[in-house]
């Protein structure tokens, strides 16, 4: 899929759509998805601070999403943990940056190439427009070989 048709989509998606989330950058190659979200009446908690639930939603599929135009169809390639450290209120416009590097890329297909399921780690910080950082979330994302991909243990000498 084109790009720019991919960015697009992906922002009318009604969980961001709504929640003022945009997908604001995608790397041609998917090492890197910047992310932003304004604060709007829809976004907002009782002390008129970002909602909790929305600073982790701005940062729920990226990884898993880049993995997967990464490691292309022979993968399996799902979210499987999250845990969010709210570290200062967040007002106004807040963003987060996403990036994959090749070391990070070649440790995930050794790590499967197997075979093996795989629990690729990654820390993202969300700041606002100070550049004071408002949450770091940690993801953990399982990546595996499908069967028909796998090569068997036994046939491997």
């Amino acid at each position: 899929m084109h790009l720019f048709l991919w960015r697009f989509l992906i922002n009318l998606w009604p969980p961001f759509l709504f929640a003022g989330i945009r997908c604001t950058h995608v790397a041609k190659d998917f090492r890197r998805i910047d992310v932003a979200m304004r604060s709007y009446w829809l976004n907002l908690n009782i002390m008129r601070t970002h909602f909790g639930g929305s600073l982790y939603a701005m940062t729920d599929p990226w990884y898993m999403a880049m993995l997967m135009q990464i490691m292309g169809r022979d993968y399996y390639v799902w979210d499987r943990r999250a845990e969010i450290d709210f570290e200062a209120p967040g007002r106004g416009t807040v963003r987060a940056t996403f990036t994959l590097n090749q070391a990070q890329i070649d440790a995930i297909r050794a790590a499967t190439a197997d075979g093996d399921k795989h629990l690729a780690e990654f820390d993202v910080e969300i700041f606002d427009a100070q550049q004071k950082r408002v949450a770091l979330v940690k993801k953990t994302v399982y990546v595996r070989k499908k069967p028909q991909h796998r090569v068997a243990k036994d046939s491997v000498q």
